[in-house]
């Protein structure tokens, strides 16, 4: 059974950053992301990471701001956000699941990841 426990979240203002953490137990060496979610909206990808390859999804409006990384020692998925903007304001969440790398960076639903955390609330103010 695999057990995500996100952590980082917090209130920023506009051009500041966070790190957000997820820690796993079990076994994840397969595909990893971080998704959002604001009230009223989908719930969508912001930044996956393929274990085996490396290959890495970012959504564009994220792109040159965010990075996804992962600790293999610990265990710990990552999401380095920096200059944030209000719109980034979110619910955050860690997801698991065992894709292919097609599935995992290319068709990405939120209904193939089984394995979720229970999020972390990230603020951006003006």
């Amino acid at each position: 059974q695999v057990q995500l426990v996100e952590s980082g979240g917090g209130s920023v203002q506009t051009g500041g950053s966070l790190r957000l953490s997820c820690a796993a137990s079990g076994y994840t060496d397969y595909c990893m992301g971080w998704f959002r979610q604001t009230p009223g909206q989908e719930r969508g990808a912001v930044a996956v990471l393929y274990i085996g390859g490396g290959g890495t999804y970012y959504a564009d409006s994220v792109k040159g701001r965010f990075t996804i990384s992962r600790d293999n020692a610990k265990n710990t998925l990552y999401l380095q956000m920096n200059s944030l903007k209000p719109e980034d304001t979110a619910m955050y969440y860690c997801a698991a699941a065992y894709l292919s790398e097609r599935f995992c960076l290319r068709i990405i639903e939120k209904a193939n990841f089984p394995y979720w955390g229970q999020g972390t609330q990230v603020t951006v103010s003006a």
